[in-house]
């Protein structure tokens, strides 16, 4: 058993609502807290006690430097501890001083190893490539740093990309102007950018062309000089268009490109684009390519796991059945007048013998 005193500042944020956080870490840690005052009353084996004091410690000297704590960030800190009893925390909070950028709407922090090093990777490389499962943060990352580089009037404008390529489904033809067609496909860049600069702000950059947001298409022929350029969903260009937006870099750019090659929707035989960049691009230098794992998911914690269980799926062997396979085997299950009224459906087909009313003998 250890005690351990905390300040009274960010006390509060530090339990949680409901006691929370000392919650979440019981329960990612393996010890049980009681509270007493300014006090914790931290019970459980040696390891785990030393942990949870190694957490506290650099939370309340993040709290005494004049760092906010935020809702999630607790959490953020535990999982960061989990993985790495030796942790640091101070570069994942303080990057750069960790001031807000003026004008954002919130503050934006690695909460994994591996966005740390994506972070840093946009930073140093002009050419970074994220890679990995769903909610791993590489779109939304890549967005934050766009709108600081921004604001920090490091480029002069944001342009978003992404391939216009249905999700497994045919949407045939959409209503509209040329902009209303490929709007629904480019709203997941729409909704990070609201998420971090007001509406106003937005529909102003957008109307003066300081943040551009168009399918891959619209790339072709033009240099992007002191831009900040983000290609998302890149698992689903083509070979021909990786090779087009990689050579429209121009001059003061930078550009980043996110993927997930479990998550390809191209037709049957198509080579991604990502895919094929990551095998011809490996080796150039000033290019850096990160990768992201199920640790790194920082939706819904039903999603890491749900990650998790589709890669063992796929490394046993397991293959998704096609649509028409799928529907021969549930063919097969249905009788075939089961749509029929019920006085209509068919009796099951009897013997010459038994219409006859004659008995039938039972077959060897």
């Amino acid at each position: 058993m250890r005690k351990i005193a905390l300040p009274q500042q960010g006390l509060e944020t530090l339990y949680g609502a409901h006691d929370g956080n000392l919650k979440h870490i019981e329960s990612v840690l393996g010890v049980q807290i009681r509270t007493h005052g300014d006090e914790l009353i931290v019970d459980g084996d040696k390891a785990a006690e030393q942990r949870v004091e190694r957490l506290l410690d650099q939370l309340s000297s993040l709290i005494a430097e004049g760092y906010e704590l935020k809702n999630g960030d607790v959490k953020t800190a535990v999982q960061l501890v989990a993985n790495d009893e030796n942790v640091d925390l101070r570069p994942y909070f303080l990057r750069e001083g960790q001031k807000q950028p003026e004008g954002t709407r919130r503050r934006v922090n690695p909460k994994s190893t591996n966005q740390r090093r994506y972070l840093e990777a946009i930073e140093r490389y002009d050419i970074v490539f994220g890679v990995g499962p769903a909610g791993t943060g590489k779109t939304y990352l890549a967005m934050a740093q766009a709108v600081s580089y921004l604001l920090a009037k490091k480029v002069s404008r944001i342009i978003l990309a992404r391939p216009a390529v249905e999700a497994g489904e045919k949407l045939g033809f959409l209503p509209g102007d040329l902009q209303e067609k490929v709007n629904p496909y480019l709203r997941p860049l729409y909704d990070a950018l609201y998420d971090m600069l007001d509406t106003e702000r937005v529909a102003r950059y957008i109307e003066r062309g300081t943040i551009e947001i168009a399918p891959i298409a619209f790339m072709r022929g033009r240099t992007l000089n002191d831009a900040f350029v983000i290609l998302d969903e890149a698992q689903n260009t083509t070979s021909e268009q990786m090779k087009m937006f990689l050579t429209r870099l121009g001059f003061g750019s930078k550009a980043v490109i996110t993927g997930d090659i479990t998550q390809i929707d191209l037709p049957t035989g198509r080579m991604s684009g990502l895919i094929e960049a990551m095998k011809v691009c490996g080796g150039i230098e000033g290019i850096e390519f990160v990768q992201f794992d199920d640790r790194d998911v920082v939706r819904h914690k039903l999603v890491q796991q749900i990650v998790k269980a589709y890669e063992a799926f796929t490394a046993g062997g397991g293959a998704r059945p096609s649509a028409s396979s799928g529907r021969a085997e549930a063919a097969r299950d249905v009788p075939a007048d089961a749509g029929r009224p019920e006085t209509e459906r068919r009796e099951p087909a009897r013997s010459a013998s038994a219409a006859r009313g004659e008995p039938v003998e039972p077959r060897a």
